[in-house]
């Protein structure tokens, strides 16, 4: 590899910050592939007999090692999800199965095994501080789970497993994306736009002029689809996007888009990969790192929960029928009418709309009290940064001590974008972790603080004010996703541990990621916060007090269907991947009816084609683990309960001990101690059946 192709090069330089205003996909292949080069040279040092296994000889190069690696894909990770235009695209599928190969070779490294074996069993051991002890013990875990104890004959096709998966979920996340991209509805009759919001509208002519067409665009991107779902008095124009929002990436569009043979594929792939390892599941292997014990336990959880939601939601669903018969003259209501119908059936029974709340959410007023709740909460001060990004929307923002000391960076990526992809998510660009560096004078110490990549799909700002553009102005249920991610990103940015491998959202088991997510978005429901971060679009004025307690009457509006709508797509994630043979003759859809007889209250139609945009399990991460959502849910509200125990959602010292016990400490210890230590017991479940308002005080 010549030095002309890696001269200054972005991906290479780990002094600062991504330098993506420089970065271009021809930087890919020659940086990563010099990375692994390198990482697999260290490999070769670290396992010769020359080196002891120790922590200071041993374990602590290794991880300085494959962090750059582990940043400069993390980059190249990130710009493929945010701005998946083509030459990104294939700079990225290049280089994924080598990446996907090095790492599945080091998970199967016996002489790596080895090392790190040898230091859990070492005099050593007892000496390392409780971090560096995680970290040895997971890393022995993960070994195992790599395959790094299978018979060399069967090694190469558990690799060779690894790297097909990384390639079937990057396909399936761009089938979903392509997908999404390839519809759009445009009305050229003004009469089928009745009941839309002003703000949708605009949007949808600019987005049709934009394109020289009259008339108002539709897509099938949630900032466009949710608006005509909910508003839209035209039936047909709902039954219409509804249509093709629940076909995509399925038999039903074009060939190279369905990921119905993916879906198959994945779910093979990952059962032969638990049978190598010796495993009746998938399921099984998902857990081992996990709080949850046992997939009975966690199906037990499910079904208990379900149990105690189902007379809410069947409420729920007889009142929405019922409404829409008598009010709105839909004898029979169908998929597409769901949303519609709850939006008038909530604009009866609470006299608002969630269009009207709208108004107040403007896009300053809500990131100044999202501020003002951390800053206030976690004793830190937040202020607007500068760096190169990757698009010209996004921000950037830094993370201080009261006395001016940087404590962590986050960029935010609001709007939504054609070439990014949906939904709302967390990453991190650079963790934390203590540097240790060597002078001719003397060896020193520095803190890496920490940064990272807060990503939403909310709708840019459309239209004029004064000549001037107005802002962007979020649904209550966006701001609350905005939470939701900022809490992920505070789980990151405001840990104290100084190893990176259980430092932030290192090593925290899957099924507790979710507590300072969901816990957050308890705050947008404090009077005390919403009128600082509300100010009308058009008068400026802030959330009225009486508009905020209709919001407050109606939190728990269906929430019975909502909480069986997440235990369906839970169980049938956790049952896909402990009872389903892929193999057999049965098929996803036919477990998915199955679940849905035994839960659901409302099924879609039969040409619904759900698992195919089942982008969390197939893509995401959190196959065999969806029901985490479910199951943090009940930490979060238990961690809630000791402010409102305290009389005070912003009590002082509350909010030290949530920062001590479970933001701070990250993965460096197991979540249900984290969780004891903040609460003084086992959590409860009563909490989450109260805030869904299935149980009173």
């Amino acid at each position: 590899m010549t030095t002309d192709i890696l001269h200054d090069n972005p991906l290479l330089d780990f002094s600062g910050l991504p330098r993506f205003d420089s970065l271009t996909p021809e930087h890919v292949q020659p940086a990563i592939s010099k990375l692994l080069a390198d990482c697999r040279a260290l490999v070769d040092l670290l396992t010769s007999d020359q080196v002891t296994a120790s922590w200071a000889t041993f374990a602590a190069p290794l991880a300085d090692g494959f962090e750059e690696l582990s940043r400069a894909w993390g980059v190249v990770v990130h710009v493929h999800s945010v701005n998946d235009i083509p030459a990104w695209r294939d700079a990225y599928n290049q280089m994924l199965p080598e990446v996907s190969r090095f790492y599945a070779e080091v998970g199967q490294n016996l002489k790596l095994f080895a090392k790190y074996k040898s230091i859990s069993e070492s005099e050593e051991y007892a000496s390392l501080s409780e971090p560096r002890r995680r970290i040895v013990d997971h890393e022995v875990r993960d070994f195992r789970l790599a395959g790094a104890e299978l018979p060399e004959d069967r090694k190469p096709r558990f690799q060779a497993i690894a790297e097909e998966l990384a390639q079937l979920s990057a396909k399936f996340s761009e089938n979903l994306l392509d997908a999404t991209n390839a519809f759009a509805e445009v009305v050229t009759d003004e009469a089928e736009l009745q009941g839309l919001p002003d703000d949708a509208r605009q949007a949808a002519r600019e987005a049709a002029a934009k394109e020289g067409k009259d008339g108002w665009k539709f897509t099938l991107h949630m900032p466009s689809y949710l608006p005509v779902l909910q508003y839209a008095d035209s039936r047909r124009l709902r039954a219409a996007l509804y249509r093709a929002y629940a076909t995509r990436a399925a038999e039903f569009g074009a060939p190279e888009m369905d990921n119905t043979p993916l879906i198959r594929r994945i779910l093979e792939l990952r059962r032969e990969e638990a049978e190598l390892l010796g495993y009746a599941s998938f399921a099984e292997v998902s857990l081992v790192p996990k709080m949850a014990e046992s997939v009975p336990q966690v199906l037990d959880f499910l079904r208990d929960l379900a149990v105690k939601a189902r007379p809410f939601a069947e409420r729920d669903i007889a009142d929405l029928r019922a409404f829409a018969r008598k009010e709105l003259g839909i004898d029979e209501m169908e998929a597409w009418d769901v949303a519609y119908v709850s939006e008038k059936l909530l604009q009866a029974r609470y006299a608002f709309s969630e269009q009207e709340v709208k108004q107040y959410f403007t896009e300053d007023r809500v990131l100044a009290g999202l501020f003002r709740v951390i800053e206030t909460l976690f004793g830190v001060c937040l202020k607007p940064d500068s760096a190169p990004t990757w698009h010209e929307d996004v921000r950037f923002f830094r993370i201080e001590t009261p006395t001016g000391e940087l404590v962590g960076q986050f960029y935010l990526d609001l709007y939504a974008r054609e070439t990014k992809r949906s939904g709302a998510w967390m990453d991190e660009a650079r963790g934390r972790r203590r540097r240790r560096t060597a002078s001719l004078a003397a060896e020193t110490d520095t803190i890496q603080t920490p940064i990272a990549y807060l990503n939403c799909n909310f709708s840019r700002p459309v239209g004029e004010r004064d000549g001037k553009p107005r802002p962007a102005t979020f649904t209550h249920d966006e701001v609350i996703t905005l939470f939701h991610e900022t809490g992920h990103g505070l789980h990151h940015l405001l840990t104290r541990v100084d190893e990176l491998g259980v430092a932030g959202i290192h090593g925290v088991e899957w099924d507790a990621v979710e507590l300072p997510s969901q816990f957050m978005e308890n705050y947008c429901w404090e009077w005390s916060v919403l009128p600082g971060m509300t100010a009308h679009v058009d008068t400026g004025e802030p959330l009225p007090r009486a508009l905020f307690d209709k919001m407050l009457a109606a939190k728990n509006f269906l929430s019975g269907m909502h909480m069986l709508r997440q235990i369906e797509f839970s169980l049938f994630d956790l049952r896909l991947h402990s009872d389903f043979d892929p193999t057999g003759d049965r098929s996803v859809l036919d477990l998915l009816a199955e679940v849905r007889r035994e839960v659901a209250v409302i099924v879609p139609p039969a040409w619904h084609r759900f698992p195919n945009t089942f982008l969390h399990i197939f893509a995401g991460g959190y196959g065999a683990g969806y029901y985490s959502y479910k199951w943090a849910e009940v930490l979060s509200a238990d961690c809630d309960g000791a402010f409102e125990a305290a009389g005070n959602a912003f009590d002082p010292l509350t909010g030290k001990r949530f920062l001590d016990e479970i933001l701070s400490v990250g993965g460096s210890r197991p979540a249900i101690d984290n969780f004891r230590a903040f609460r003084g017991r086992d959590p409860q479940v009563d909490a989450l059946l109260r805030h869904s308002g299935m149980i009173t005080a």
